[in-house]
Order: C-alpha cells, then structure tokens, then sequence
C-alpha cells in the first residue's frame, strides 16, 4: 500500500524555520538582525520605522509586491547591490509558501 503523500509546510512554518531568526511579524517584539516584516507587502523597500538600512536599501525606489519579494528571496543582492541578507530560496514553491504567509499579515 503506499504512502500518503506528504503535506508541504504551510508558509507560517516555513518562515518559522527560514526567516524568524532575523525577522519578526509584529511590531511588538525587538528588532532583530532583519526588520519587521509586519505588513510588508505594499511598503516601500527600506522605510521601517525604526531599522537602519544599508546604503544600497536607503537608495531603493519601489515597493514591496509579490514580485519583488520572489526576486529578494531567490538572490537579495540581484534586487540590492550590496544587501546582507545571506538568505536564499531556491524552492518556487517555498517563495510562494512564505510570501503568501507574508501576505496574510498585512
């Protein structure tokens, strides 16, 4: 009989396991190495209240979309030169996944 198939994690784990060391999703907690990212989505890239940004963040002129934040996931400094978040994601479906917990939060 064969196995069940498995279940992928749902965006709220995924960004347990991948994102919550730097980042937190409210704005309650201190902020870490990464800033908030309590309503991300439809916030100009590098304005949190709050965070110091690098110089290449101070310099960004867009807003934070779904699109952007596949393109941040899969290689941050393609997107900002100079960025220092070492997170990569591979995975299509684990950018998914986490953008749209993200989503959920706004």
């Amino acid at each position: 009989m064969p196995l069940p198939a498995a279940k992928p994690p749902d965006g709220a784990s995924l960004f347990k396991q991948q994102c919550a060391t730097c980042h937190t999703t409210n704005l309650s907690e201190p902020l870490r190495q990464g800033p908030s990212l309590f309503k991300i989505v439809g916030r100009p890239a590098g304005k949190a209240e709050g965070f110091h940004y690098s110089d290449g963040f101070a310099k960004a002129d867009f807003i934070w979309d779904d699109a952007r934040l596949d393109a941040w996931l899969s290689n941050p400094q393609a997107i900002i030169p100079g960025a220092v978040m070492a997170y990569r994601q591979s995975r299509p479906e684990t950018r998914a996944a986490i953008i749209g917990y993200l989503k959920e939060l706004n």
